[in-house]
């Protein structure tokens, strides 16, 4: 059970570093050539499903710490 929980830890914290680094910052590559649009903006399509996932991902995170935490303090090993 301690192995898979720390298997899935690496898994989850590999997919929230990515998920973290393709979020843009608002300055693409229009912003190279002037265009730069600093307003308001609703996040759609890949650069919403980045944001719901790097949540979904940080949560997991921390479930899956304590979790590996409360398993390794009780000692059971299956």
């Amino acid at each position: 059970m301690e192995s898979f929980l720390t298997y899935s830890q690496i898994v989850i914290s590999v997919l929230l570093i990515i998920s973290v680094l393709l979020q843009n910052r608002g300055s693409g590559l229009s912003a190279a050539f002037g265009g730069d649009f600093s307003g308001f903006y609703t996040k759609r399509g890949i650069e919403k499903f980045l944001f719901v996932s790097s949540g979904v991902l940080g949560a997991l995170f921390i479930i899956n710490a304590l979790t590996t935490i409360i398993v390794s303090a009780n000692g059971a090993t299956v």
